[in-house]
């Protein structure tokens, strides 16, 4: 028997489950270059720890939104963050790179599940452009968490070791684990599916048939891409190339966090009045402005940490404006099957960033110009996929 809430989740709740997986995910990143001499290997090694948290985190979500339409969005949460903790504690005894990485990838499979109940959970209860407020909201204050966590991450790293934000995301998971089963209700209205695998992955093939759900799940994969693409080249680019300290990667990287926030606030004043269509031609316009940006700042040899994250702050805003937007408007586009658009936009997007994320690794030598190239070229097609989806709409 599953009881729905008889009001919509709190806010707040939804806020720190969403921003357990952002936060595990960016905590460790000042730590990455030193990490190549703590495991006595290469950057390439290392960044599988941000690559296969990306890929877990993508792959993950496949089958978080179909169970949560089947058992309720509740149970999901709960395991989810177990399972996080246990990924915690790998990281935290890991010997080796190999063990760590496994840490990480436990970690992004239960982190995975606050991402997509926090969007699951907001369209349970709300409308389409109620959602897209709600959503604007709700990564406006979860962005606090990878705003700030770089930079929590490098003072811990010096204070204490690599190990310390592993630490710090298990004290914060198992809170989020308390204060979940406490207070938080369920919002599945039902009815609760019994369909068997196959059939809940075929949920999956009636979504991408539909042209509302792909284009906006490609769109805010595009856009989403320059941002992972970023997160994956920006500390080799910064620290090792730039000669910048992990404690000004850190404070650097709070702008990106704030530029970002301002878009999310933008969109949850004004959704309801612009409409989602609008906003995502908007966000997709000021995106494709930072990465001509940030191809300016490159070809004039003017590219510095300050101009590179200055570029990256013009895309964060675009970003806030157009990813509410746009992942209001892909899971709302069957109403028998969000979980299921959830898990598949957030797949979608996630696979998009870890593709990024990886190339970047690979390409980067001793030059910007992979990170330049692929920024620039994510948000352009992100731009060209909304303004062709909405030609072919009308």
């Amino acid at each position: 028997m599953h009881n729905t809430t008889r009001r919509p989740p709190r806010l707040l709740n939804l806020i720190v489950l969403s921003a357990i997986g952002p936060m595990a995910l960016n905590i460790f990143f000042p730590s990455m270059p030193g990490m190549m001499e703590v495991f006595n290997t290469d950057y390439g090694t290392v960044q599988l720890a941000l690559t296969l948290y990306l890929a877990a985190l993508a792959t993950a979500q496949l089958f978080v939104g179909p169970i949560s339409d089947r058992t309720g969005r509740r149970p999901v949460v709960l395991w989810g963050m177990t399972v996080c903790m246990v990924g915690s504690l790998v990281c935290i005894f890991a010997p080796t790179i190999e063990i760590l990485i496994g840490g990480r990838i436990l970690q992004a499979v239960g982190a995975c599940t606050g991402l997509v109940m926090g969007r699951t959970m907001i369209r349970d209860v709300h409308g389409l452009d109620k959602s897209a407020s709600m959503i604007g909201y709700l990564t406006m204050v979860m962005v606090m968490a990878p705003m700030v966590s770089p930079a929590l991450g490098a003072v811990l790293e010096e204070a204490f070791d690599w190990r310390a934000g592993f630490v710090l995301v298990l004290v914060v998971t198992a809170g989020i684990l308390a204060v979940s089963y406490a207070i938080l209700g369920e919002t599945h209205k039902g009815p609760y599916r019994s369909e068997s695998v196959g059939q809940m992955f075929g949920a999956f093939v009636i979504l991408l048939r539909q042209s509302r759900f792909s284009r906006h799940a490609l769109q805010i994969s595009l856009s989403s891409s320059a941002f992972f693409a970023f997160l994956g080249g920006a500390p080799y680019v910064t620290i090792q190339l730039m000669g910048v300290t992990g404690i000004e990667y850190g404070l650097l990287f709070i702008v990106v966090g704030v530029t970002y926030m301002v878009g999310n606030f933008f969109t949850g004043r004004m959704s309801e009045r612009w409409g989602a269509d609008r906003l995502i031609t908007l966000g997709t316009s000021v995106g494709v402005l930072g990465g001509a940006a940030l191809v300016l700042f490159y070809v004039s040899g003017n590219l510095t940490p300050f101009t590179l994250f200055g570029g990256m702050g013009i895309i964060g805003f675009g970003n806030g404006l157009c990813l509410p937007s746009g992942t209001a408007s892909a899971i709302s586009a069957d109403k028998n099957h969000i979980g299921a658009a959830a898990g598949l936009a957030g797949f979608m997007q996630m696979a998009t960033g870890a593709l990024s994320s990886y190339t970047v690794g690979v390409l980067l030598s001793d030059s910007a110009l992979p990170l330049v190239v692929i920024m620039a070229t994510s948000v352009a097609l992100a731009f060209v996929v909304n303004l062709l989806g909405q030609r072919l709409r009308r």
